[in-house]
């Protein structure tokens, strides 16, 4: 699967923003075909997003080969916003939110999450050490 960085406006159109934005599950298209890092903040120029956004670029082949794609929820926009409210994240602040294939979130973080930590705890996940194992 190839790294993406997908604005959330154009996820939750691909997944039918409408059911989405309405109370559905705005991840729901990724379940158990990707691992999903969100990004929140209250803005694009959010000096923790864009410094997530740094340390992600620097490591597309790990995040390829462990299926990780990556969602914005960036401003206050009604996708934004239903993505933020469907993990239960601050309007006014970062986070970052590793979800599982499963769709439970994994790991959540106030701050930048390193590449190597994000793929210390996806490679801790069964499902990722079966997928090792076919591999």
């Amino acid at each position: 699967m190839a790294w993406k960085t997908v604005a959330v406006t154009a996820a939750m159109l691909a997944m039918g923003g409408a059911a989405a934005a309405a109370g559905g599950d705005p991840l729901s298209g990724y379940r158990w075909k990707s691992r999903v890092l969100v990004l929140a903040a209250p803005d694009a120029d959010d000096a923790r997003l864009q410094a997530q956004r740094q340390a992600l670029a620097s490591a597309r082949t790990g995040a390829s080969e462990r299926d990780l794609v990556t969602l914005e929820a960036v401003g206050k926009g009604a996708e934004a916003s239903a993505l933020r409210r469907h993990l239960g994240l601050p309007d006014n602040a970062f986070r970052a939110v590793l979800v599982g294939k499963d769709g439970g979130a994994k790991l959540t973080s106030e701050e930048p999450i390193p590449p190597q930590r994000l793929f210390s705890t996806i490679d801790a996940m069964p499902m990722r050490q079966d997928e090792a194992k076919r591999r």
